[in-house]
């Protein structure tokens, strides 16, 4: 039996993945054939409803699936675990309290109080019993450090049992502090650093967005693990202007 995804994130295994806000399960299909280690799908931005987003894990076969939450609401961690999901990304976690209540939301007792389902991660019924047994070994929990309030009290969320670690937004952490979009700024880079000590004290995993190869490589080489590259969006648009603008007569 393989390992479980968390069981690789935990050990430290480099898994790379994209960024997906097309609600078309074609484009998962084509995201799985490209060799992507796990699919990031966003329900922050993009339009999804926990029914698309289910399509979308189903299309994604055996390559997991982490889910952005557009809300820390516990109705929406249940519905993205429910569906299959591997784990769950959250959203602006700013206080350990508000890390606890996800921790609570996402596991079942006596580690959490998630509710019990008759949904596909459990097999539609037929598999309730096996599912409950190692789902809380096997879901991942990663709360998103995006603002400044996080970076201030991030040793205290580091210290919540049950998260599995820290994925870094460094655009929404550049305007919390005033510098929009400056993500080489130093002083975004040393709040980004604040966070990686802080994850690495309590050997957490580390995770970050970059919208290319070389601007997530320096935080791979300094121990990001959980890296999502691109996003479907402009991964489609960059492939389609390069056959355009190479086929087409200069102006």
């Amino acid at each position: 039996m393989s390992d479980s995804f968390r069981t690789r994130l935990r050990r430290g295994d480099l898994l790379v993945g994209t960024i997906v806000g097309l609600d078309a399960p074609e484009v998962i299909e084509i995201l799985v054939g490209a060799g992507f280690d796990w699919l990031f799908l966003d329900a922050e931005h993009a339009p999804a409803s926990p029914q698309n987003l289910q399509r979308l894990i189903i299309a994604a076969g055996s390559t997991p699936c982490l889910v952005r939450l557009p809300t820390q609401d516990e109705i929406w961690v249940k519905r993205a675990l429910d569906s299959g999901a591997a784990g769950i990304i959250v959203p602006q976690v700013n206080t350990a309290a508000q890390a606890a209540n996800i921790v609570r939301y996402a596991k079942y007792p006596p580690e959490g109080a998630r509710g019990i389902g008759i949904a596909r991660a459990l097999g539609y019924g037929y598999e309730v019993a096996d599912y409950i047994g190692r789902a809380n070994a096997e879901t991942v929990v990663m709360v998103q450090a995006e603002h400044l309030e996080a970076v201030r009290n991030i040793e205290a969320i580091a210290a919540v049992p049950g998260i599995d670690g820290f994925f870094v937004g460094p655009y929404d952490l550049s305007a919390s502090m005033g510098k929009t979009g400056q993500v080489a700024d130093p002083e975004v880079v040393a709040a980004i650093d604040t966070v990686s000590r802080a994850g690495k004290a309590r050997s957490l995993s580390l995770g970050i967005f970059g919208v290319s190869p070389e601007s997530v490589a320096p935080r791979i080489a300094a121990g990001y693990t959980l890296v999502a590259c691109g996003v479907d969006t402009m991964l489609l648009g960059n492939g389609a202007r390069a056959v355009a603008q190479a086929l087409k007569p200069a102006r």
